[in-house]
């Protein structure tokens, strides 16, 4: 029987809002006028940009906001303007809470429309940014606080990861802590921080989240554990890492310590998978993909009734899920010249392995939930859809159900475009963090990080040796 033009009519009505919720592209493309004044190093242009983006005025995405702002600010060395920014970033971590309103959004519409939480290695990065910031401005002490408040993030991760396989503690976020407590002559921190981080790669067999163990760490935990007088421990690790310890002579210039930051992070997109609902042998029901990859039981949790559950009303339905793209490296590779010395860079943390292997733990954990939420949005389609033949309904009858199939319709129309994928993403942070260490003669010293890869680039930083640990870090975001 063909559709009256009421029916017709009503679900034209809400075309509208369908058409605008399908049009929603993804985050990447959202802020691609930002982020490609980012990669060509424009980042006067990139901030102005950034303040005018509609998206990021909402409060939902405030904390992403304040992210790339941290971020364009140190990039442009406004040092304590970026830790105001920082700051505001930290305290949106510490206070972040799933509302009422952002489950209602999540279920109702997507997790696109919900509050922004920043993934857990953005977590980490921010103490990273905050303590460069700290000790560029000559406040080691406030750095300090930064390295002792990554002990405390990686409780919290801990308990959050549990004893499952799951990103749980940071390894660079240890190594950065042992580095500042050495700065600040706190050598038996620095020697628990270094321990720390080389234990994290030796129960991952030597690599944690695409980065093997560097050999500086290996030097920096059994020079500490010899400073502290814990020959024993010293001993274990030459050992353990298969490293015999030779002291090296101070320099009177001090240390510099440089951190290479290459290439910028995957942005998310949405990939769509379609899924049908079957019950098994014992009355539990399972989503499965027309691949056959995930098998995931209805969360029953949700309070929905089994009994209610009707396969017909769920022959196939499509999920949006995030996925990353990796940005190709312009730079493959950097060494360091001082004088006539020349000194390689090893990786010190992998943010594109890391942001691809959490997202892949975090989704097969949610997925549950997620095919629920759909699977009762279908549920609620089939129940306002009229039952029984409309041929012997009086007129008043057949109005009535034209308007349910309208409703009915119109739900459908509006549940298939309202179902996004969340492809936000702090997208300023590098692919990837080098780092080497460096002695310094005393006086002004000329450094020069040399690229290489698709092109070539040399820059130079300054350095005054005082007889100190110093810190600096290079961007190349290409």
């Amino acid at each position: 029987m063909a559709l009256s033009y009421s029916y017709i009519g009503r679900a034209l009505a809400v075309l509208p809002l369908v058409l605008f919720l399908f049009s929603c592209s993804s985050y990447n493309r959202q802020t691609l006028a930002y982020y490609s004044n980012l990669q060509q190093g424009n980042y006067e242009k990139a901030a102005r940009v950034l303040d005018d983006n509609k998206l990021l005025q909402k409060n939902r995405n405030r904390l992403l906001y304040v992210l790339e702002r941290g971020k364009i600010c140190h990039l442009l060395q406004q040092y304590d303007s970026s830790n105001r920014y920082f700051n505001e970033a930290d305290q949106l971590i510490e206070d972040a809470k799933t509302s009422a309103k952002d489950i209602a959004l999540g279920n109702l519409l997507n997790p696109m429309m919900q509050t922004y939480k920043a993934e857990d290695f953005e977590k980490y990065l921010v103490h990273y940014y905050k303590a460069l910031n700290y000790l560029q401005l000559g406040r080691p002490d406030e750095a300090l606080v930064e390295a002792r408040r990554i002990t405390l993030r990686s409780y919290v991760q801990e308990d959050k990861a549990g004893n499952k396989d799951r990103y749980a503690e940071d390894a660079f976020s240890f190594m950065l802590q042992g580095m500042i407590y050495e700065k600040n002559a706190d050598i038996n921190n620095a020697f628990i921080a270094y321990r720390n981080a080389a234990n994290v790669y030796l129960e991952n067999k030597g690599s944690y989240y695409g980065v093997r163990m560097p050999e500086q760490l290996k030097k920096d935990v059994i020079r500490m554990a010899y400073l502290n007088g814990f020959a024993d421990e010293a001993g274990q690790y030459e050992e353990l890492l298969k490293v015999t310890f030779t002291k090296e002579e101070k320099t009177d210039g001090g240390e510099l310590v440089l951190f290479w930051e290459n290439g910028l992070a995957p942005v998310k997109e949405q990939q769509d998978i379609f899924f049908t609902l079957f019950k098994d042998a014992g009355g539990s029901f399972f989503f499965r993909d027309a691949g056959g990859l995930y098998n995931v039981p209805f969360d029953l949790s949700t309070g929905y009734n089994r009994d209610n559950i009707k396969l017909d009303d769920l022959r196939s339905f499509r999920v949006a899920l995030p996925k990353y793209r990796a940005q190709p490296l312009y730079y493959s590779g950097a060494n360091l010249q001082s004088g006539n010395n020349s000194f390689s860079l090893e990786p010190a943390e992998n943010i594109n392995t890391l942001a691809f292997s959490t997202l892949q733990e975090r989704t097969l954990r949610e997925l549950s939930s997620t095919l629920t939420r759909l699977a009762i949005k279908k549920l609620a389609e089939a129940a306002i859809r009229p039952s029984g033949k409309k041929e012997t309904d009086s007129k008043k009858e057949k109005k009535k159900k034209d308007t349910q199939e309208a409703i009915a319709l119109g739900l459908q129309l509006f549940n298939f475009a309202s179902e996004k994928a969340d492809t936000r993403n702090w997208q300023s942070l590098p692919h990837t963090i080098f780092y080497t260490r460096i002695p310094l003669k005393k006086g002004m010293n000329e450094v020069t990080l040399h690229t290489s890869g698709s092109s070539s680039k040399s820059i130079q930083v300054s350095v005054n040796g005082d007889g100190k640990l110093q810190f600096q870090n290079i961007c190349t975001l290409r």
